[in-house]
């Protein structure tokens, strides 16, 4: 049974308690680039922190840009795109591309196999071809069907949590062992 929000549920809702709330739920930073558009141009780059695995077959990642995005269209009228998963040291880069610095791409970077920017420190980039946008609320839900990824530097990933940056640190299981999620 699918639920669909009524106008009175919404407003039940105010946006700095719905803010709040999921602000407690920790999520990755990633950079979202794709080739220019245009000779000349810088590629676009915009961060989320919406990336997630969708399906393994077909192998679809997902990501959600706000609906007002300058740079969405952008990305997606080329029609391929790289996700970047940012490691902890990547917070400048991170908050240069936020605030559009016209320096951004000063950043070390080689390219993908369709000429997406991929950052050199990303923890991994992940490279896709659109496959789908679908309008959810006031932002996209974008997937892309995987067509190359890599592992890059490791370390630990940039994490934001109740709007601040930081990182992961594993907590250590009792008896020193490793606590696998997929089979605990």
């Amino acid at each position: 049974m699918t639920h669909i929000a009524t106008r009175s549920s919404q407003d039940a809702v105010r946006v700095e308690n719905y803010r709040t709330i999921l602000g407690r739920w920790p999520t990755g930073v990633a950079l979202v680039t794709a080739p220019a558009s245009r000779p000349g141009a810088p590629p676009p780059g915009m961060v989320v922190g919406s990336f997630t695995s969708v399906s393994l077959d077909p192998p679809l990642v997902g990501f959600l840009p706000a609906r007002t995005s300058t740079t969405w269209p952008q990305i997606r009228a080329v029609g391929v795109f790289c996700v970047n998963v940012l490691s902890a040291g990547q917070r400048p880069v991170c908050e240069a591309f936020v605030a559009r610095s016209p320096r951004r791409w000063d950043v070390p970077h080689h390219w993908s196999p369709s000429g997406c920017p991929v950052l050199s420190d990303a923890q991994a980039w992940v490279e896709c071809v659109l496959h789908a946008q679908i309008e959810a609320g006031d932002h996209w839900f974008v997937t892309g069907v995987v067509r190359s990824l890599g592992a890059g530097r490791q370390g630990h990933p940039l994490v934001f949590l109740g709007g601040r940056y930081g990182t992961y640190a594993p907590t250590p299981v009792p008896g020193g062992r490793t606590l696998d999620p997929v089979t605990a």
